[in-house]
């Protein structure tokens, strides 16, 4: 009897696992991760026998990437993110 009641208690109820501050946390860090993409992009050379020295730039080797591990860090801040806790 309880085991068919807890079914019907599970089928009747919706629950999401994160809220809407953890989804708007998540958007923001898919965000970076993207803006980290974009800035890494371009530097190469339509010619393969010229070199392009501006591939070594510092928005592609420092800015990028660190754009990149914020969108990370941003992630797993959304998925630890309690929104029910009081202060």
């Amino acid at each position: 009897m309880g085991e068919q009641k807890r079914k019907e208690e599970a089928a009747n109820s919706t629950t999401f696992i994160f809220e809407k501050k953890n989804y708007q946390f998540m958007l923001i860090g898919v965000a970076f991760i993207a803006l980290g993409f974009i800035l890494m992009t371009g530097g190469g050379s339509d010619d393969p026998t010229v070199f392009n020295p501006e591939i070594y730039s510092w928005r592609r080797i420092r800015l990028a990437p660190a754009m990149i591990l914020i969108g990370f860090g941003i992630e797993v801040y959304a998925i630890l993110l309690n929104p029910h806790k009081k202060k």
